[in-house]
Parts: C-alpha cells; structure tokens; sequence
C-alpha cells in the first residue's frame, strides 16, 4: 500500500469509519459534503459560544444591580415570560420547543448562581 493510500483507524471519524466498514471507500463528494456541514456547525457553535459569553456580561450587570438594591436574585415572573416567549421563537425557527425550554431553564439556573454569588459579596 502506498503512504497517501493507508489510512489509520486513528486518523478516521467514527462516521468515516462507519461508512467505510458498509460501503466500501468513501465516494470523495461525501467526503466532502461532511466536511463543509462540520465546518459550518463548528462556526455556529463558536457563535454560540460567543453569544452566550455576551449574554452573560448582560446577566452580570443585572446581578450587581440587583445586589446593590437588594432585589431577589431570581424573578420567577420575568423567567416563566422568558421561557413562553423562547418557546414560541423556537417553534416559528422549527426547533423543538422543550428542547428550547430545557436550555433556556439550564442558563437561568447558571444566571441565578451568579447572582446569589454577587449578592454574597455585597453583604
């Protein structure tokens, strides 16, 4: 076998590895194609990413006000609007709205631990 030709089981995906083991070699334009859509999911989770850190220095802000007038660190009200209103965007975007909600409930939990531990440091 030749160098460019040998192929490593480490050097393969587990899709690739998958697809070679059903079907024989890898068509190139598969290969290609997969290669592309990854390239594109790991752009959008960069942005994810970078959109979650912005959101954060928004919640962060909220949290030190919060501190300094000694409002509760969650808002029940405010969160059950959220939830609906995210709800409804993720099922206009065809994405499953419990899915949305699920997400969502996991950031508000991270968002209320940030400002418990502001309102911590204030006393």
């Amino acid at each position: 076998m030749s160098e460019t030709s040998e192929t490593s089981a480490s050097d393969e995906s587990g899709d690739a590895r998958e697809a070679r083991s059903t079907v024989g070699a890898i068509d190139p334009s598969v290969t290609a194609e997969l290669t592309r859509l990854r390239e594109s999911i790991d752009n959008i989770d960069a942005a994810v990413v970078h959109m979650l850190a912005e959101r954060f220095k928004c919640t962060q802000q909220v949290g030190v006000l919060k501190a300094e007038h000694e409002l509760p660190p969650a808002d029940p009200a405010r969160e059950a609007r959220q939830i609906a209103r995210l709800r409804e965007l993720a099922g206009s975007a065809k994405l499953d709205p419990a899915f949305a909600e699920k997400l969502l409930n996991f950031i508000i939990a991270e968002v209320i631990r940030h400002h418990e531990t502001i309102a911590d440091g204030a006393r």
